[in-house]
């Protein structure tokens, strides 16, 4: 049976909602050694937040300098007893390479997670805080983080990634933040949310070189989700020289709109990304 876009919409976004919620069960923690916490003024956001930190191993014996990868919903990344169901996985799988970058995963905002990963208002749903949130990324975070750590802190070594808003959020940071972000990992995005407002933003750029990994499953519930990649990802072409292979698109079959199908193409987008 054909279900309506408004129907599909509302499932979705009950997904946005309770697979970032607080996890069900209590769990033990399966973070790595290498990961760390602290929690630090957020003053665009009219709070705080608390910031996951993933340093390489062997950065402590170590004098270089390492890129970094800022992302979305920290509580689902490297923690099984902090996420909701699953967790990404993003330690173990980085310390399976000893992939040399630092990751900073950032706390989703709890009830204000819809309003902070959504660059413009829903008619139906609300949010539209994603510019608060990304000016606390570029210019309270990173400094913070740039000041701290031994990173390489050019746009060349600046990645942002996220799923379903994240991944949305991630885009948009592209557009609005050429010069900070010079990767991105768009997973299962969620262009349907603002579909409106962001391809009559897209019209004003005239310009895009940012390096980006599209990925969507082809279970995830709604058509829309790959149309509307699909539609961004030619935008995306037409803004560039055809001979700069800049950009990949994965369609993953089966792929469901979860933990489990970002946690099996983190790996892959990190390798094709770095």
């Amino acid at each position: 049976m054909h279900r309506s876009p408004s129907i599909v919409h509302y499932f979705l976004f009950l997904a946005l909602v309770l697979q970032h919620s607080i996890p069900l069960f209590a769990q033990q923690s399966t973070a790595s050694s290498q990961v760390s916490t602290f929690t630090m003024d957020a003053p665009q956001l009219q709070g705080t937040k608390k910031i996951w930190l993933y340093l390489p191993k062997g950065y402590e014996n170590s004098t270089q300098n390492y890129p970094v990868i800022y992302m979305h919903d920290g509580q689902n990344l490297f923690d099984k007893a902090t996420s909701y169901i699953e967790e990404w996985s993003v330690d173990e799988l980085l310390d399976s390479l000893s992939a040399p970058v630092i990751v900073v995963g950032i706390a989703h905002g709890g009830d204000k997670r819809i309003a902070e990963l959504s660059p413009y208002p829903n008619a139906k749903y609300g949010g539209g805080q994603g510019d608060a949130y990304l000016d606390f990324i570029v210019h309270t975070l990173k400094p913070k983080i740039d000041g701290s750590y031994r990173t390489k802190s050019n746009a060349k070594n600046t990645c942002i990634m996220g799923s379903s808003l994240g991944g949305l959020v991630s885009f948009y940071a592209a557009l609005k933040y050429p010069t900070v972000f010079g990767k991105v990992g768009c997973f299962s995005p969620a262009f349907w949310f603002n579909r409106d407002p962001l391809n009559e933003y897209m019209k004003s750029i005239e310009k895009f070189d940012t390096k980006i990994y599209f990925m969507c499953g082809d279970s995830e519930g709604d058509d829309d989700v790959i149309k509307d990649l699909n539609t961004v990802e030619y935008w995306v072409n037409t803004k560039r020289c055809y001979c700069l292979k800049h950009n990949k698109k994965v369609i993953v079959k089966g792929g469901k709109h979860n933990e489990k199908l970002w946690r099996e193409q983190f790996k892959k987008a990190y390798l094709w990304l770095f």
